[in-house]
């Protein structure tokens, strides 16, 4: 006859393997989310608003080293362009804000360039990004959330 002791260890050991099979399922899943590649924050839209001048200018600046996140969105005639900047870098702000803008200036001479290092602006982008990713807003309405996120622009100035 098996004793108790044998028969409370057995119990233990399944206990022990169960729980540990079903603690290691779920986080496969969880990783993938946190390990977001840059390419997925590209403004993809298939209405006829393109979006292709703000995602090269994504692209271009996102090769910058003291720039750590960048959002940006493009009318017909301007350029709306939103930056997150390294902490160590944040001392030289306007320095890197406006070498950015001269350089998007060259780049894009057809448009008006705004850049912009305030995380108020980094957010409104953000959100209008969203919307164009959402293909719900129509060239009127971009235009007019373009121009309140200049105003905003010109308000941190």
């Amino acid at each position: 006859m098996i004793s108790k002791t044998t028969k409370l260890k057995v119990a233990i050991l399944i206990l022990m393997v169960i729980g540990l099979c079903s603690g290691c399922n779920g986080n496969q899943k969880q990783f993938a989310d946190t390990n977001e590649d840059f390419t997925d924050s590209l403004v993809k839209v298939s209405n006829p608003i393109s979006q292709s001048v703000a995602n090269q200018v994504k692209e271009n600046i996102s090769t910058e080293e003291e720039i750590s996140d960048v959002k940006a969105v493009n009318s017909d005639k301007e350029l709306l362009v939103a930056i997150k900047v390294k902490q160590f870098d944040r001392f030289q702000l306007k320095k890197i804000e406006k070498n950015l803008k001269s350089d998007l200036e060259k780049m894009h001479p057809d448009y008006k360039v705004l850049v912009s290092s305030d995380q108020k602006m980094y957010f409104e982008l953000d959100k209008l990004e969203q919307k164009l990713l959402k293909n719900n807003l129509s060239m009127k309405k971009l235009e007019k959330d373009i121009k309140k996120i200049k105003s905003l622009m010109k308000e941190q100035s």
